[in-house]
């Protein structure tokens, strides 16, 4: 009875403080539409519609900046992609107004590639890669791919200098075309060990650079943020079959695996690099849907942190904060190799010695985890933005970390 009537007393004080500024206390997802600002009734935090542009919107994969600092007379900004009579188009918006501009304006556009020191998009339309100007919109070619190749760009260096992708096989192309659902391409392609080529492209042009090729699905291709010369990759498949995470460098050697498993049936996967370029997070469970945590390898020493969480606070992504004292994550259904009962939350965690405390910024049970939210720290760390489509459809919202006062 006592914790009923003090739950009861702080709900009241939630109300009376978000009243004073005018937002509502609602169930998140159990209204269509939602307002453009509320509160989650059931952690408290803040939540709102990042863009104003009406229809398809969609944040950035969780590895992929998707930011650009501010600038004399602009402030800072994010690109997303939004659905423009059918066609996903590269957007900015500026992050303290919401108001979105158009980027792109072509056919066929796909690839999460920001540029901020030149303010630029880099994105594919079929076989040709291109450039595009984030406030002047001027758009310049950089190559298109003869017939006898397909190649696919997805991370661009710390300097601006060099593109990087992998060249896939007509083969994988087939089993794409035949299959286009994951869980039906996944486990043919992993199989099939068909060759994959990496390379690097100038941003400014001319002809690919072949830097590694091997049998098997090269994927997850990321430049460090802060080393242009190297470059991280997966050995893309089921977790528990591969040796997922590796390192090369551009200019000689081989590559490096960067996590060796320890026993049957580990996985370690969806690893990204540290702001500070000097640590590969990543997924680690041991085995397999047992114990979870966040692991993460000093590229210089070798040596692994290793932070647990719960069964329900595992997250099909992570990500950490520009300062990098704090953790989020996207959650997941039950459907999920955690087969977590609730678990279908945004999280906030902070490191407390060899685990993650987690807390709750967003109820997810009217999302469908078929889209993944990718998780992202805002710039100034102060908001988690992601992607929902808790109304029907899939639109970017952010949620901040601090709750409303009272």
């Amino acid at each position: 009875m006592r914790k009923t009537y003090v739950a009861a007393v702080a709900f009241l004080i939630l109300m009376n403080a978000c009243q004073k500024q005018k937002l509502e206390v609602l169930e998140t997802g159990a209204q269509l539409p939602m307002p453009a600002e509320w509160i989650d009734q059931d952690t408290g935090h803040r939540i709102i519609h990042l863009v104003n542009h009406e229809g398809e919107n969609r944040s950035f994969y969780f590895h992929n900046n998707p930011f650009l600092p501010s600038v004399e007379n602009t402030n800072e900004k994010m690109i997303f992609t939004g659905m423009v009579n059918g066609n996903p188009q590269l957007f900015s918006v500026d992050l303290k107004t919401r108001q979105a501009d158009q980027i792109t304006n072509k056919r066929g556009v796909s690839g999460e590639i920001v540029a901020p020191r030149s303010r630029e998009v880099y994105y594919q339309c079929g076989d040709s890669i291109f450039a595009t100007g984030v406030e002047n919109h001027q758009t310049r070619l950089i190559y298109v791919f003869p017939d006898s190749i397909h190649g696919r760009i997805t991370t661009l260096n710390a300097d601006e200098t060099l593109l990087a992708g992998a060249i896939s096989s007509t083969e994988e192309d087939e089993i794409l075309k035949q299959y286009p659902e994951k869980h039906d391409f996944f486990n043919r392609i992993y199989e099939a060990k068909l060759r994959r080529t990496l390379f690097t492209l100038s941003a400014k042009g001319g002809e690919p650079t072949l830097i590694y090729s091997e049998n098997a699905w090269l994927n997850h291709i990321q430049f460090s943020p802060v080393d242009p010369e190297l470059l991280m990759f997966c050995h893309e498949g089921p977790w528990h079959k591969v040796d997922r995470i590796w390192t090369i460098n551009l200019h000689g050697g081989q590559p490096q695996l960067r996590h060796t498993r320890t026993m049957e049936g580990e996985i370690a996967g969806h690893e990204f690099f540290s702001p500070d370029g000097k640590k590969i997070w990543f997924d680690l469970q041991t085995p397999r849907g047992e114990k979870f945590f966040l692991a993460g390898t000093d590229l210089a020493s070798g040596e692994e942190t290793r932070y647990e969480l719960t069964r329900d606070e595992w997250s099909i992504h992570y990500t950490i904060s520009p300062d990098q004292q704090l953790f989020a994550g996207d959650g997941g259904d039950p459907s999920q190799v955690a087969k977590a009962d609730n678990g279908m939350w945004i999280y906030l965690f902070k490191p407390d010695g060899n685990r993650l405390c987690s807390e709750k910024l967003v109820n997810m049970k009217h999302h469908g985890y078929k889209l993944e939210p990718n998780v992202h720290f805002s710039p100034d760390g102060k908001w988690i933005i992601f992607r929902a489509n808790f109304e029907g459809h899939s639109d970017i919202y952010a949620v901040e970390i601090e709750k409303i006062k009272n």
